[in-house]
């Protein structure tokens, strides 16, 4: 009796891996072993990515408000303190694109947290007194 390889699904899912690897440099997109290799390494860096992805984002809109309000004389860190203080629920990457396309709501920004601050200066020597 002959030997039942399976060979059709054999075919179709190495056919598949392949077909995923397209766009792969050399060997990696044209040979089943390679491919494999390369698809769970691509794969794996996907799902750590994602995250990353996030994380350099939030570092690129901090680094732009705090250009764009370093500007107009004040930190990054006391900006954001000014805001939390008055419940200004706006986040980074709004007040990042406030910064490049909208810099004059900017400026009242930046004039509201300065409030802001001094409100809880003079709360905090109020409550110390």
């Amino acid at each position: 009796m002959s030997r039942a390889t399976n060979s059709p699904a054999s075919r179709k899912r190495r056919k598949r891996i392949i077909k995923q690897a397209k766009g792969f440099y050399g060997n990696r997109s044209r040979l089943y072993r390679y491919a494999k290799d390369a698809l769970f390494k691509a794969k794996t860096w996907a799902t750590r990515d994602r995250k990353t992805r996030k994380r350099n984002f939030r570092s690129l809109w901090i680094t732009r408000i705090s250009a764009a309000v370093r500007g107009r004389g004040m930190t990054y860190n006391r900006f954001m303190e000014g805001l939390k203080f008055l419940n200004v629920d706006l986040d980074r990457k709004a007040l990042a694109d406030l910064a490049i396309s909208n810099p004059a709501v900017l400026d009242e920004l930046v004039a509201q947290a300065k409030s802001g601050l001094e409100a809880k200066a003079a709360a905090a020597t109020k409550v110390s007194a």
